[in-house]
């Protein structure tokens, strides 16, 4: 299959509807980088300095903040929020919304993770309708920095029933309010020729081809030559016995390679 010929990130930083989506391509073209690094970890120090030593060569780092063993907000997202105004990246939590509008609003806005306070994005399932998007919208009503929402509409998991049909209607979904939900976390460019949807790709790695639990790993230069435009890469750069920034650095330059090859 030929590459997918698409617009610069700088050319379509003046047209895309998103606000989020706008500050995004902006941190993309000024660093240079279309790396986001999954911070799957269980302490908050882990956590902290891999943001940090890390920032340089990102565009953004994705959380499960459920997942630290010693989370507490002012230990874990303030420092975090601080990181990233200093290495200028955004922070997109993980979290996977898949219920009715009035929960994942409560579950979006409250509790002890707060997440509308501090994750620039996070994503939903599309199962339970259009109410998961306006649940969260409304989530973002007091917030006055910008907030973006992507919907999950391939996964990169073996036997994933995230295609064909599903897909479609995801797509549908995101079109209701393309100023909040701004892309997809897809395997593929999803969307009319005509619309601008952000879609960062999940499963990509330089060296291996899965993990043994249903994960499945695509090449950089097959995720951005399909249309993908940030690549979502995690143990494949600080996994045991790996140089987290010499991988980032290795990642990131294989990212924009890729990229610079799409948009000629």
């Amino acid at each position: 299959m030929s590459p997918i010929t698409l617009k610069a990130y700088e050319d379509r930083i003046a047209t895309h509807p998103s606000p989020l989506a706008r500050r995004l391509l902006k941190i993309m073209t000024d660093k240079k980088t279309n790396l986001c690094v999954s911070l799957d970890v269980d302490t908050k120090d882990e956590l902290l300095r891999l943001a940090d030593t890390l920032g340089p060569y990102v565009c953004v780092f994705k959380t499960h903040v459920d997942t630290i063993e010693d989370y507490t907000y002012e230990s874990v997202i303030v420092p975090l929020v601080e990181l990233s105004k200093r290495h200028n990246f955004l922070i997109f939590e993980d979290r996977k919304f898949a219920d009715i509008g009035s929960t994942v609003k409560s579950q979006y806005t409250s509790g002890i993770f707060k997440i509308v306070q501090w994750a620039h994005i996070t994503n939903a399932h599309a199962l339970p309708g259009p109410g998961i998007v306006d649940g969260l919208c409304a989530g973002t009503k007091d917030i006055s920095e910008e907030r973006g929402l992507l919907l999950l509409a391939e996964m990169s998991s073996s036997g994933s029933l995230a295609t064909g049909d599903y897909t479609d209607k995801t797509v549908d979904l995101a079109r209701r309010n393309k100023l909040f939900t701004f892309g997809f976390i897809a395997q593929n460019r999803l969307g009319a020729d005509d619309e601008d949807f952000i879609i960062m790709t999940p499963g990509v790695g330089l060296d291996d081809k899965g993990d043994g639990l249903g994960q499945q790993y695509r090449t950089v230069d097959d995720a951005v030559s399909g249309g993908s435009d940030i690549i979502i890469v995690g143990r494949g750069i600080f996994a045991k016995g790996r140089d987290a920034v010499a991988e980032s650095k290795r990642y990131r330059e294989a990212g924009w390679k890729a990229y610079t090859a799409r948009v000629k």
